[in-house]
């Protein structure tokens, strides 16, 4: 189990994410959602040791997480972090070298799907081809836990749609899987799981189970956590209007 416990991350005064506190089970597929800057990014970046806890800790099946238990965990995002000069192929060895459970035949599976190239540079392929070569080897590295920041920018919709079904296919139950995205209306039907965050803090946590035994669909129950914060926004608003009329 990965657990989160109190996490906190600050940027001066700012902080990035505040007390956040929560459990991946192995075989969930959990959706983060939340507006730019809410914090997604650098939760995933603090469960990866990118950015030090001000606060909390990070545990994975209740020990702190060693540079060896990283290899548990993997990563893909739209940042395009792999090596420029290196082709597909070149990186396939450096993965497979470094990380002893890689699944080669999920790798060449996921090749296939996405016709990438495998002698042409990675500085060279498109931002698509570059993201979803990404996602491969986060998805091929042998992790437990996938964490996937935006990995959808710059592909089309029709492989979009093709490589959620693909993901359901191949995904073990072993597998805990957690996407970072904008496009909720695309996934909501694909993930278990959703968690909200909204300015740096978790505003709910439902599984897909909760919501149909509560008869809110993922979009209006998401409307519903944004607008407990319509008071204050409301009132703002009043007050500039009265002071605008004076």
């Amino acid at each position: 189990m990965l657990e989160i416990n109190k996490a906190r991350v600050s940027y001066g005064a700012k902080f990035g994410i505040q007390d956040i506190s929560l459990r991946f089970k192995p075989g969930e597929i959990i959706g983060l959602f939340g507006e730019n800057g809410a914090g997604k990014s650098t939760l995933m970046n603090a469960i990866l040791g990118f950015v030090p806890l001000a606060y909390g800790n990070i545990t994975l099946d209740g020990r702190d997480i060693s540079r060896k238990a990283l290899t548990r965990i993997s990563f893909a995002s739209s940042e395009h972090n792999l090596f420029p000069n290196f082709t597909a192929n070149e990186h396939l060895n450096f993965f497979t070298t470094f990380f002893p459970r890689f699944n080669v035949e999920r790798y060449y599976f996921l090749m296939n799907f996405f016709n990438l190239p495998e002698n042409q540079k990675y500085r060279s392929m498109s931002t698509g081809q570059m993201n979803q070569l990404e996602t491969i080897f986060a998805l091929s590295q042998g992790a437990d836990y996938i964490l996937l920041d935006e990995p959808f920018a710059g592909n089309d919709i029709f492989n979009r749609e093709d490589f959620y079904k693909v993901l359901l296919g191949i995904l073990e139950p072993t597998e805990c899987l957690i996407i970072s995205t904008h496009l909720i209306e695309e996934i909501k039907h694909f993930v278990g799981r959703v968690v909200l965050i909204h300015k740096s803090k978790i505003v709910g946590d439902k599984t897909s189970e909760d919501l149909e035994n509560e008869g809110m669909d993922l979009i209006s129950w998401m409307r519903e956590v944004y607008q407990r914060d319509e008071g204050r926004v409301g009132k703002v608003l009043r007050e500039y209007r009265k002071d605008k009329e004076e």
